[in-house]
């Protein structure tokens, strides 16, 4: 993935500069990292196709992660990211359990999955517009950074933006799914127990953050995916670009 984010932050740094020498010199360089990736442009390819080319790449990226999260099931059943109960109402899911109440614990896992589901739908232009709108610095900080630095930089741009939006969303979806109803029964359930301290977390805060960090775990696959297999291609830009 490293290679594959340096040749992209190449790009970024190609079109930002105007001098033709150093335009030059840049995407000579950007032939090389191609090389290295065992990449070649015996196709004939022009500059301003790689840059086309490297930015679409990671466009499709970031945009299967997106896709795969907010598909149906997209979170419930992965295991990396499905959302379970807060953790301070876990506590809440193992009481209400012990007295019978599976279905409706089940019932209040599932509608928070969906919820964020359908929230996910609404990332993919956030995070393109991110990608359009790298600077040189963040290109440069992507070179030298480790190999989750390009999450890195998606998360540092894009997580306000995304808890902006993302909010709403979810509110409106836990309501649709009756995430909320289910919440509440279990809630007031747990809440009857004697002795027990009364909990209420905020479930749309918590749903909204949980949906954010499956969403950064599923981009950070993709773009490992990227590294494994840079010669994917579904566009003809990208089959002429990447193609051996």
């Amino acid at each position: 993935m490293k290679s594959i984010l340096k040749i992209t932050a190449i790009v970024v740094l190609y079109s930002s500069i105007s001098s033709p020498t150093a335009s030059a010199q840049l995407f000579e360089t950007f032939k090389r990292e191609a090389t290295k990736l065992g990449l070649s442009n015996s196709g004939g390819f022009s500059q301003d196709e790689a840059i086309k080319g490297i930015k679409e790449a990671l466009t499709n990226g970031v945009s299967k992660g997106t896709d795969i999260v907010s598909k149906l099931d997209g979170y419930y059943k992965n295991p990396q990211i499905k959302i379970p109960f807060p953790t301070e109402a876990q506590k809440v899911e193992s009481a209400v359990r012990k007295i019978g109440l599976n279905k409706q614990a089940d019932d209040a896992i599932l509608s928070m999955n969906r919820a964020a589901e359908d929230a996910a739908k609404s990332a993919k232009d956030i995070f393109v517009n991110a990608i359009k709108q790298m600077t040189v610095t963040d290109a440069m900080n992507i070179i030298k950074g480790d190999t989750s630095a390009a999450t890195t930089f998606l998360k540092r741009t894009t997580s306000a933006s995304l808890i902006e939006k993302f909010t709403p969303i979810i509110k409106a979806s836990l309501e649709k799914v009756d995430a909320t109803k289910y919440w509440g029964t279990v809630i007031n359930a747990y809440n009857k127990i004697p002795f027990q301290q009364k909990v209420n977390p905020d479930l749309t805060a918590f749903v909204t953050q949980k949906a954010l960090d499956g969403l950064f775990v599923m981009i950070a696959q993709e773009e490992g995916a990227i590294r494994r297999d840079p010669l994917a291609r579904t566009s003809e830009i990208l089959k002429k670009v990447f193609g051996k």
